[in-house]
């Protein structure tokens, strides 16, 4: 196992990917199965249903490499997927859940 230290994985460009989808078993698998076919790694899921629960919204951190927009683009070519939109690795849904894992 590759084990990066607090400082190395701090310097590993990142982004936050945040994906509105429509709520329905499976589609979770979907998202993820895409990434994980092109052997992507994610680092970080998050998902919760938003309004009236038809849709959710999938947040995924990742490393950001030349292959990501590739990702976004086929992200958006799915059935499921209403909206991708990428933000900065600082983004609060992240930054604030670290608090939760910390030992």
């Amino acid at each position: 196992m590759n084990a990066l230290t607090r400082n190395e994985t701090r310097a590993v460009a990142r982004a936050v990917l945040q994906i509105d989808v429509a709520n329905h078993p499976g589609v979770m698998s979907h998202v993820v199965g895409l990434f994980s076919r092109r052997a992507y790694n994610v680092e970080g899921i998050l998902c919760l249903p938003v309004g009236d629960g038809r849709q959710s919204r999938i947040w995924l951190l990742v490393n950001e490499d030349q292959r990501l927009p590739q990702m976004i683009r086929q992200l958006e070519k799915l059935e499921d997927v209403a909206s991708v939109q990428r933000h900065h690795a600082e983004h609060a849904v992240f930054a604030e859940l670290e608090e939760y894992f910390r030992p």
